[in-house]
């Protein structure tokens, strides 16, 4: 009878500890899927910071002698061009698409001779990231032969 007595409660103990064990693990599980969360926003963001330089490249090849004229550099801070010219509107739509894609997005075009240097900037404060992040993409335009 005396065995009894001393284990009375003990498995009321017994379920609080797994219980508390239990919790435990699931905070630590909802830790993981938050930052799976905010690592996935930013590669998605990354990812489109990506494209929009190549969106870029490819509308400067496509009219590859204005480009190589200068048409198309533009500072990180400065408006797009206004005008009719096909510089112009792609510089504006694509200034467009990064202020609307990415957050706080601009962008920049530098020509170095026949290489041009496409700069995507955003901003990943928000998800715990450097204020300021940056993508740097360079290419290399010829109009003829490009030895």
């Amino acid at each position: 009878m005396s065995l009894i007595r001393q284990t009375k409660g003990f498995s009321l103990i017994e379920v609080l500890v797994s219980m508390l064990v239990l919790g435990i693990g699931i905070l630590g599980m909802v830790g993981l899927q938050l930052n799976a969360m905010k690592l996935n926003q930013t590669a998605g963001v990354r990812s489109q910071a990506t494209f929009l330089a190549y969106d870029i490249a490819d509308r400067m090849r496509a009219n590859t002698p204005a480009a190589l004229a200068g048409s198309y550099d533009i500072a990180l801070t400065a408006n797009a061009p206004l005008g009719t010219a096909i510089a112009a509107r792609d510089l504006r739509a694509w200034k467009a698409a990064l202020a609307s894609q990415l957050p706080a997005g601009t962008g920049s075009v530098a020509r170095n001779g026949q290489v041009l240097n496409v700069v995507v900037q955003w901003d990943e404060s928000k998800v715990g990231g450097a204020p300021a992040q940056q993508f740097t993409f360079a290419t290399r335009l010829c109009e003829k032969n490009c030895l």
